[in-house]
């Protein structure tokens, strides 16, 4: 009996060593023990979650790109534009489901041409996606003139503030869709399969006969429309669009994707790794405000944790390839 449960033991071990991101959240857990606070609560569990949904569901666009060994630095600011172009198009009266489509559209064709210079011209994703989140920066400031634009229709305001059974928020029942949709199709269709066989070798993938650049190419596409599509419930959220949105978007969600678990080598990873990513950042921010640290030390402490836990899953890595 001892025998078998020090074996469970040792398998629960190897499965939560490879998982840091887990690792970092159940210490997190287990030291807000410790402090009389209101961490556990509903109330603050359901907060959190809400608080995470919109950077959660960009983590899951972003995901795709990434386990095509890709990036997308532009996500923050194609939040933003999608953001405003349905305000925008809600305040001209336009129907609010059709402003809605057109906002999510905008950030498909920012997607398709990110993948247009990044797949089909084959230049580098990073340099490419951070140039064109500087020009729709530059293009949201024009539309508002750098300033917020508030939504004249309540009903919009409602989608993202509303909760099922008066309890749970929609933000959160929106991410599990989209996360459910998205696990699905990188898990159960050719094209996830051709994703991640792209990220493992892209050369390989592609003698494999893949259609290696509509595969990547799409994979963009799908990031951008996502992401505008949570750009649109933040201002649904905020009942605002603004320019100043998304700043540290980008640089945040892609690496809470990596801090996940779901690689920038492309091939690894998936829907739950980012979102468990995205989570320990959310929640590392949540216990931080309990114990009322200063948003200055908050950051620090942000950047140690997202440092240690990339450098202990990569010196995981390599002593196991030491010992093979």
């Amino acid at each position: 009996m001892n025998n078998q449960l020090g074996i469970m033991g040792k398998r629960v071990w190897r499965l939560l060593s490879k998982q840091k991101a887990v690792l970092a959240i159940i210490a997190m857990l287990i030291v807000m023990l410790f402090f009389d606070t209101n961490f556990y609560t509903s109330y603050n569990i359901l907060a959190m979650l809400q608080d995470a949904s919109v950077n959660v569901i960009i983590a899951f666009g972003v995901t795709l790109a990434v386990i095509c060994a890709g990036c997308d630095l532009s996500v923050g600011s194609v939040m933003c534009l999608s953001g405003i172009i349905t305000v925008q198009l809600i305040n001209a009266g336009v129907n609010m489901w059709l402003a809605m489509l057109a906002g999510v559209a905008s950030g498909a064709v920012v997607g398709f041409i990110n993948g247009f210079f990044v797949v089909k011209q084959r230049t580098e994703a990073f340099i490419i996606t951070l140039g064109m989140g500087m020009l729709m920066k530059g293009v949201c400031q024009h539309l508002t003139d750098a300033h917020p634009i508030s939504s004249k229709n309540l009903d919009f305001m409602k989608l993202a503030n509303g909760k099922l059974f008066g309890t749970i928020p929609n933000l959160a029942i929106v991410m599990l869709a989209v996360g459910i949709l998205v696990y699905c199709l990188l898990r159960y269709t050719s094209f996830g399969r051709n994703c991640y066989a792209i990220g493992g070798d892209y050369d390989v993938a592609k003698y494999s006969g893949i259609s290696v650049v509509r595969t990547k190419w799409l994979a963009f596409v799908l990031c951008g429309t996502i992401t505008a599509f949570a750009g649109v419930l933040l201002s649904s959220k905020l009942n605002t669009g603004s320019s100043i949105y998304g700043d540290e978007t980008a640089l945040m969600v892609n690496c809470g994707v990596v801090v996940g678990g779901t690689s920038f080598a492309g091939g690894i990873g998936g829907i739950p790794q980012s979102f468990v990513g995205i989570m320990v950042l959310q929640l590392l921010t949540n216990c931080m405000n309990m114990l009322g640290v200063t948003p200055y030390l908050q950051v620090v402490c942000q950047g140690i944790v997202i440092v240690t836990i990339i450098w202990l899953d990569c010196f995981g890595r390599k002593r196991k390839r030491e010992a093979v």
